[in-house]
């Protein structure tokens, strides 16, 4: 295990950069994942940490130790890709063990090693088929379990899930949150799926155009998001932002539309935007704000709704089976102690207690 250290890294493809003045530590045995929309330099930072792509300023360190000149076999890592990358004329048993043949280590080592990464995978009644006999699910075991009999300090995966079908992908991010529990090694994990971050991750680290927006714990990111790119972007469905403005203690965004704010946030004057969850939002037929049902859609275990706010729409997430049909006045009243604020810009406007929290999640 090892902690991995990332200082002022950059990466450039020409005159573009991609990667720019990047600054992040994973401490020994956390489970961090990179998260983002797609382009936003997720993979390539990981590509770098592996050693597939050069550091072209600032450095990266693995266990102390600054990687940057490293080639991949030096650094002491194991990757997982998104396309499996098993060999098609090896069975389960020869792709575990590849990576251990070449490095001549013993074979009793290489069986030893195999079939206890087969044991914690459930692998052990497949290790003689080959990859055109396996499911999905099963060939990305296989990749995990070829990374795990080489011991490595840290675990890299790239997107692994985002070939799989949707549970599937519920099915294997259990699977690897309770391998991460089982074997305690530092892993960093890309994807673009906020849900994949927020169920699996010790730490986030919210990228954006090649920079980190954010960095925390998942519930950190959930409720106190530094910006409006965060806000939206972590939590499904997406917060609600409505524009407006702090008039006499309330949040105003229309005629006969005022949000009640709470004392710390009443003086916030050069508030711009409100926000609110979409769960954390109830009916109130007497006092609550007026709204315009657009779409309903029922889930189950839950129905969204689609409401029009004066010209603004916003999503209501409620706990119940609920009708409505498109057109219907519904009065809603959300949480005023689980509002944000933000200011033209997009940054969080803090209520004054909580100044020190917003440095320490997004100083790292």
């Amino acid at each position: 295990m090892a902690d991995v250290v990332i200082e002022n890294a950059v990466k450039r493809f020409g005159a573009v950069s991609v990667i720019k003045e990047i600054s992040a530590r994973i401490v020994d045995g956390e489970f961090a994942i990179l998260v983002g929309p797609s382009g936003c330099g997720k993979s390539t930072l990981l590509r770098m940490i592996a050693g597939l792509e050069k550091v072209d300023g600032g450095t990266i360190a693995i266990d102390g130790t600054v990687v940057n000149d490293m080639r991949p076999k030096e650094r002491d890592i194991a990757m997982v890709f998104q396309n499996y990358a098993l060999y098609p004329h090896l069975n389960v048993r020869k792709n575990m063990g590849f990576s251990l043949s070449l490095n001549k280590v013993p074979a009793s080592e290489i069986d030893r090693r195999v079939k206890q990464a087969a044991e914690i995978l459930a692998l052990d009644e497949l290790l003689d088929r080959y990859p055109r006999q396996l499911s999905g699910g099963q060939r990305q075991r296989v990749a995990m379990g070829r990374a795990i009999v080489r011991d490595p300090k840290v675990f890299l995966f790239d997107e692994p899930l985002s070939n799989l079908d949707a549970k599937l992908r519920v099915q294997m991010r259990a699977e690897i949150k309770a391998l991460h529990a089982k074997l305690g090694t530092t892993m960093i994990y890309v994807t673009h799926d906020q849900i994949e971050a927020m169920t699996m991750a010790d730490k986030i680290i919210v990228m954006r155009d090649g920079r980190i927006e954010q960095i925390g714990a998942p519930i950190d990111l959930y409720s106190r998001p530094c910006n409006t790119f965060v806000a939206q972007f972590i939590g499904s469905p997406s917060m609600n932002l409505v524009e407006g403005q702090v008039e006499n203690g309330v949040f105003t965004l229309g005629q006969e539309l005022h949000l009640p704010l709470p004392p710390a946030l009443r003086q916030a004057g050069n508030a711009a935007r409100c926000g609110f969850r979409p769960e954390h939002v109830t009916i109130d037929n007497e006092g609550g704000l007026p709204g315009i049902v657009e779409v309903v859609e029922p889930t189950g275990a839950e129905t969204q709704v689609h409401l029009r706010l004066g010209a603004q729409s916003v999503v209501c997430s409620f706990r119940d089976y609920l009708v409505f049909s498109p057109g219907d006045e519904l009065r809603i009243r959300p949480d005023i102690n689980r509002l944000h604020l933000f200011d033209a810009a997009g940054n969080r406007i803090e209520e004054p207690a909580s100044a020190t929290a917003r440095e320490a999640a997004t100083k790292h």
